[in-house]
């Protein structure tokens, strides 16, 4: 390997080119097998035709895209959103004050406590998601010990619904909120602050005026990455919503799986890439990429 090793540098070093095409070439190709191609196939199947017995009919048309308009999925649609939505706001919530309180009051143990925040990545989601069951069934954990102290008669329904569904997204997609926020306030300038209150601003002006502007990156790429994945989930709603909470992942795999409708489902599914690349084109409108960039800057 020597011996060639010199001529392959010297070659690489004459044509630069061929440099870029190495390293890029391993990532390119995982983008256009595992990416592009795939859409490319779903794309395809998405103007075709449902045959008799799901079978597929290689006849073009647009009548899958007709339905989008179905009364069925726009409420399905609306619903996941404001699941999303409200998933994000709680995360947000939630997350901004443990990250804040790790970044600045975890002292020489926050990084212990940020390993315990992605603690739960070591697990598998449906483990986690079973023993969010076990405790919110209807003999589960909570409503035994509910029950146990008298504060309840009969047990709560807490499984299966729109409230579990929520406390299974937050749940599983708080540390992606945590994570961001931690990087943008772990590198924060305390200097600026200390600057703030010589000028006589309050704690509150301070937090207001100096550390949620300054923050605002890890604000919205955690924003980005707990709202993408949860308007598409389907493992929680299927698990914690039941029959009862229908969203778009489990929409959309039920024209796949159970009505046998591959083209709609490509058509559906097409629609949620469409809608997370929309969003993916406002958070860089407005500014998510440059915020980023500076709060690891700080």
């Amino acid at each position: 390997m020597q011996p060639l090793r010199q001529p392959l540098l010297l070659f690489l070093r004459r044509h630069p080119g061929w440099a870029v095409a190495l390293l890029l070439g391993p990532a390119v190709l995982w983008w256009l097998s595992l990416t592009l191609l795939p859409m490319g196939i779903m794309a395809y199947y998405s103007v075709l035709s449902r045959g008799p017995w799901g079978t597929i009919t290689h006849t073009l048309t647009l009548d899958n895209y007709r339905q989008i308009v179905d009364p069925v999925f726009l409420h399905v649609l609306v619903r996941s959103l404001h699941l999303a939505l409200l998933t994000t706001v709680l995360c947000l919530l939630g997350g901004y004050i443990l990250a804040y309180w790790i970044a600045f009051y975890g002292g020489r143990h926050k990084h212990l406590y940020s390993f315990l925040v992605i603690l739960p990545f070591w697990t598998s989601d449906l483990v986690r998601l079973y023993a969010w069951i076990t405790l919110l069934a209807d003999h589960g954990v909570f409503n035994n010990l509910l029950m146990t102290v008298g504060v309840l008669q009969s047990p709560l329904p807490l499984l299966y619904n729109e409230g579990a569904v929520l406390v299974g997204l937050v749940y599983t997609y708080l540390p992606f909120m945590v994570l961001p926020l931690y990087a943008s306030l772990e590198r924060f300038d305390h200097a600026v602050l200390e600057a703030a209150a010589d000028l006589g601003a309050t704690p509150a002006e301070r937090f207001y005026k100096v550390t949620l502007p300054l923050t605002k990156g890890g604000m919205l790429s955690g924003s980005v990455l707990v709202f993408v994945p949860s308007v598409g989930e389907f493992l929680i709603p299927e698990l914690l919503g039941g029959a009862k909470t229908m969203l778009l992942g489990k929409f959309i795999a039920l024209k796949f799986t159970g009505l046998r409708h591959w083209p709609l489902g490509a058509a559906y599914a097409l629609v949620l890439v469409a809608i997370i690349v929309l969003l993916l084109l406002v958070y860089l409108g407005l500014g998510g990429s440059k915020n980023a960039f500076q709060a690891q800057e700080l």
